[in-house]
């Protein structure tokens, strides 16, 4: 940033995080990189208006414009992932789930959900989240042996309780998800069916991942991991639950929708439809297959195995590592990522056993697999010697080489968004 629009310390603090951004890889795996047009409609006029309501049936005048926005937004969503209704007024995935539940659910009813400890979402009825405050959650997790979702366990664990809703979707989990494999079990135990895709929506709209929109009662999603968008919630069904999801919207939970976001989400919409983004989407996936092969063959155990879509596990314990001093070694050369449990890990979540790394925002600025196998060596090297001040300055100037090389918005980055 060459000028500020005044000596407001906050722009400094912007451009120091537009500069580490720069300058580290990025590896959470929640997090991407947008496009200059993403980001221009998220500082557009739109960020003044107030549009309670939906298109045409507002409490504000003045709204013909961002009535226009909303529903070319909406139409977006449902002709990307095929479905037959949307909602995209929602702030953020917890805002959608909270949203999803009280379309679905009354207070009190039981619902099976993935455990946080095993890869879940903190709003799938962690005990302080409203999920755990309000619903009575009970936990499905990968087994011990495959650390994988075993369908029969599960199934057995519906029959059992006979939720009013069995509940997937993943934060940390590597593997595919069997959306239609779920969805029997949701009938054969009489239950509804949800699933909160916020991690795979890219993979999904990519053609990476089977969508769960044709056998889930409701589809909730992010827009800022691997769909590439603002960071916000949108909402999605086939079956008759819209009404109750606009209400729970509004004037359930939300007064005025950020318009401004809405309309970096429908374009972010459309990015993702163009045939580019189904090229990207097989890049992450292929960068994440590569970078966890690398890892594997430098001597780092991968949680299940490997990896399926954008994210892998990495059990630093076995080089005798928390995932907290892990984050901070690969911090320190320029390489971001998060602690994480992995499943049983004996660990507390601020210490944790693994660390969670994802490849969407690489990939966005253009990085290959050949790129992963390079990363793949600085990392574990990193790990396996987290002390040395060698090795920490020597991968430090090869990560300040690859980002470089390969800049958040340059011309491999166009390349990779198309």
């Amino acid at each position: 940033m060459s000028t500020f629009p005044s000596d407001d310390p906050i722009w400094n603090a912007i451009e120091a995080e537009a500069t580490r951004q720069e300058t580290h890889l990025e590896l959470i795996a929640s997090e991407n990189h947008t496009s200059h047009e993403v980001m221009a409609a998220m500082g557009s006029c739109l960020t003044d208006k107030y549009a309670e309501g939906y298109p045409g049936r507002r409490y504000y005048g003045g709204c013909e414009h961002v009535d226009e926005v909303e529903t070319i937004c909406r139409d977006r969503a449902k002709s990307l992932f095929g479905a037959t209704h949307a909602n995209v007024q929602a702030h953020s995935g917890s805002q959608a789930n909270v949203a999803a539940y009280m379309a679905l659910l009354e207070p009190g009813d039981r619902v099976l959900g993935m455990s946080l400890d095993h890869g879940g979402h903190l709003s799938h009825g962690h005990p302080k989240n409203f999920s755990g405050l309000f619903y009575d959650f009970h936990a499905y997790g990968v087994e011990r042996d495959t650390e994988r979702l075993d369908l029969d366990r599960i199934r057995a664990q519906a029959l059992e309780l006979k939720p009013k809703l069995l509940l997937a979707g993943a934060s940390a989990y590597p593997r595919a998800i069997d959306f239609e494999g779920l969805a029997s079990i949701a009938r054969e135990a009489g239950s509804l069916f949800m699933v909160d895709m916020a991690h795979i929506a890219g993979l999904v709209a990519g053609g990476q991942h089977a969508s769960p929109v044709p056998h889930a009662d409701i589809v909730t999603m992010t827009t800022h991991k691997t769909l590439r968008g603002p960071r916000g919630g949108l909402i999605l069904t086939t079956k008759d639950w819209i009404k109750q999801v606009n209400s729970a919207i509004f004037p359930g939970e939300q007064g005025g929708p950020f318009m401004h976001a809405i309309a970096a989400k429908g374009i972010a919409l459309r990015e993702a439809s163009e045939p580019a983004f189904s090229d990207y989407a097989e890049r992450v996936v292929a960068n994440a297959a590569r970078l966890a092969a690398t890892l594997t063959e430098r001597g780092l155990r991968i949680v299940s195995g490997g990896t399926d879509n954008h994210l892998m596990l990495v059990d630093v314990s076995g080089v005798s590592l928390t995932g907290a001093d892990a984050e901070e070694a690969l911090g320190a050369v320029g390489v971001t990522c998060n602690k994480n449990l992995i499943p049983y890990d004996p660990q507390p979540p601020m210490k944790a056993s693994g660390v969670r790394i994802g490849t969407a925002a690489v990939t966005t600025r253009g990085l290959g697999t050949a790129e992963m196998e390079t990363l793949g060596g600085l990392i574990a090297d990193v790990l396996h010697a987290p002390s040395d001040e060698a090795v920490r300055a020597r991968v430090a100037r090869s990560v300040a080489e690859l980002t470089g090389a390969f800049p958040i918005r340059g011309e491999s980055a166009a390349v990779a968004r198309g």
